[in-house]
């Protein structure tokens, strides 16, 4: 029988978690962050205490990963813990909204960062652009994970001197000024952003929402943990090394955005360009602007490679547990991967990217997300007191505090987004709900087969 393969070790583990994070989020979502806490010194400070936050849910995982390393990830912790229906939920969600809106917004970028490096030439054809790439991203990742876990460290290598690389152009060729760090936005134009999520404390969440879509990807290869060598070591060491090394260069890009320019040019770059072009155009010029942009496309089009491999891992491990179709409980006899799954995951993707709206597609993901990341955190609580004798060959460094600071994090910015983004929040908890009458329907038929 055709069984997952562990054929990631710890630096190709790493390398899946920094791929799905630097994506988009570094080049695009300063605009947004700007327009919500209004000065540079806030908008890093966001940044830092966002990476603290998904370090203390990372390490969180991390002991829940090393004591369930099966296929799934999140999908099995959450069984173990509240059982099959919130499972369910959760891997109907990743599969309906969450994690492929996630990878729908990337390819969007995905788009526009192409558009900008052609001069253009793909304005009005943005959304079948992103449908391209996503087919492309579902046929590559049918190969082997070994051939992934390759691709991905390279990937990755390339992505962190890309990032750096647009933080260095910043500070050293840019005629930028380091008083702006002491100014505010003053009237930016801060289009698509709502008045109720600027300033105060609204604002510190709303601009946490647009953090978090940076890091967004930290869990991602937690659901390939069962393809992972030696999990008990490779996972903690996977998850804590892939977040220092982005939240590293994240804050050295964001930093040399401001040194380039004022917040309240950073505040109005357009929706169809990234605050990194705006700056480094004041140097280089169209030219130059359109070679970075390429280089933005790479990383976008990694974080979407990398981020389908894992979520593609949710329906198969529900087909395997008799809560989604049978058809899909299946992997390839040559590559050894669920290649139904992944052909599912693009093909909701691109019926998802046809919105071509980056930022309300990532307000449905981040939204779906923080819920269950504040789930899973509290797994490891509950879990410590029902199965206190459970092998855990990693445990949460600041037990109980680190986990159950990060669930009341994701709990206020779960109530904030409601309130400020009510709208989306209702249609991100509507995609949970339809989910309901299907698990009562396969909970049915296991019973039925098993009598």
């Amino acid at each position: 029988m055709t069984q997952l393969v562990r054929g990631l070790g710890p630096l190709a583990a790493a390398s899946v978690n920094i791929a799905n994070m630097i994506g988009t989020g570094v080049f695009l979502k300063a605009r947004i962050m700007t327009c919500n806490v209004g000065s540079p010194i806030e908008v890093l400070g966001v940044w830092i205490f966002a990476g603290l936050l998904v370090t203390a849910g990372a390490l969180s995982y991390a002991e829940l990963a090393a004591m369930m390393p099966k296929a799934g990830g999140e999908y099995v912790f959450l069984g173990a813990t509240y059982g099959r229906m919130v499972s369910f939920l959760y891997g109907w969600t990743s599969i309906l909204v969450s994690r492929t809106a996630a990878h729908a917004a990337q390819s969007v970028s995905t788009a526009i960062f192409l558009n900008i490096a052609t001069g253009g030439a793909l304005e009005g054809n943005l959304a079948l652009t992103s449908i391209a790439v996503i087919s492309l991203m579902t046929l590559v990742n049918c190969a082997r994970v070994s051939t992934t876990g390759i691709a991905m460290s390279a990937i990755t290598v390339i992505k962190i001197a890309l990032v750096a690389a647009v933080g260095a152009a910043g500070f050293l060729f840019v005629q930028g000024n380091w008083a702006h760090y002491s100014t505010t936005n003053q009237g930016g134009l801060c289009a698509g952003v709502s008045a109720s999520s600027m300033g105060g404390f609204s604002g510190f969440a709303a601009a946490m929402l647009g953090a978090l879509w940076g890091y967004q990807g930290w869990a991602n290869f937690a659901p390939m943990i069962g393809e992972i060598r030696d999990p008990g070591r490779n996972i903690p060491r996977a998850f804590l090394g892939a977040i220092i090394a982005v939240a590293t260069v994240y804050l050295f890009a964001n930093a040399s955005y401001f040194f380039a320019l004022t917040p309240t040019e950073v505040a109005s770059t357009p929706l169809s360009s990234s605050v990194a072009t705006e700056a480094l155009s004041r140097f280089f010029g169209s030219t130059a602007v359109r070679i970075v942009a390429a280089g933005m496309t790479i990383s976008s089009i990694g974080a979407i490679y990398a981020g389908m491999a894992a979520t593609s891992r949710v329906p198969y491990a529900m087909a395997g547990d008799g809560q989604f179709f049978r058809f899909f409980d299946n992997l390839s006899s040559s590559t050894s991967v669920p290649v139904r799954s992944v052909v599912l995951i693009g093909a909701w993707m691109s019926v998802l990217a046809l919105s071509g709206n980056y930022d309300r597609l990532t307000d449905y993901a981040v939204f779906a997300l923080c819920i269950f990341y504040a789930l899973n955190a509290s797994a490891v609580l509950i879990l410590r007191r029902r199965m206190p004798d459970a092998e855990r060959p990693y445990r949460v460094w600041g037990y109980p505090f680190l986990p159950a600071l990060f669930v009341l994090f994701m709990a206020a910015i779960i109530l904030n987004t409601l309130i400020t983004s009510t709208r989306n929040s209702i249609i991100g908890l509507a995609f949970m709900a339809l989910g309901l009458p299907f698990y009562f329907y396969w909970s049915r038929r296991t019973v039925s087969s098993r009598e």
